[in-house]
């Protein structure tokens, strides 16, 4: 009966001791090696898009954004 007495409380104590050694989570801000304008392999590419070209680049992610945009699919005929 002691022994029981004695392992819950135990218990509990390694239970919240193991919630305190929890590695902090911190934002990290992912570093790029390139920018997203020079591209990736050519099978994942969008047609139109020039690799290399940051202009290119913003025109492509402006028109997939208007392809998600539901006020404007809902007005095409």
């Amino acid at each position: 009966m002691t022994r029981a007495l004695l392992i819950g409380p135990l218990l509990a104590g390694v239970f919240l001791l193991s919630a305190c050694m929890e590695k902090p989570q911190e934002a990290n801000a992912r570093k790029a090696d390139v920018s997203p304008s020079a591209g990736a392999a050519p099978a994942f590419t969008a047609p139109g898009w020039k690799q290399g070209d940051a202009a290119s680049w913003e025109q492509q992610i402006k028109s997939r954004a208007q392809g998600q945009n539901e006020y404007q699919r809902a007005s095409a005929p």
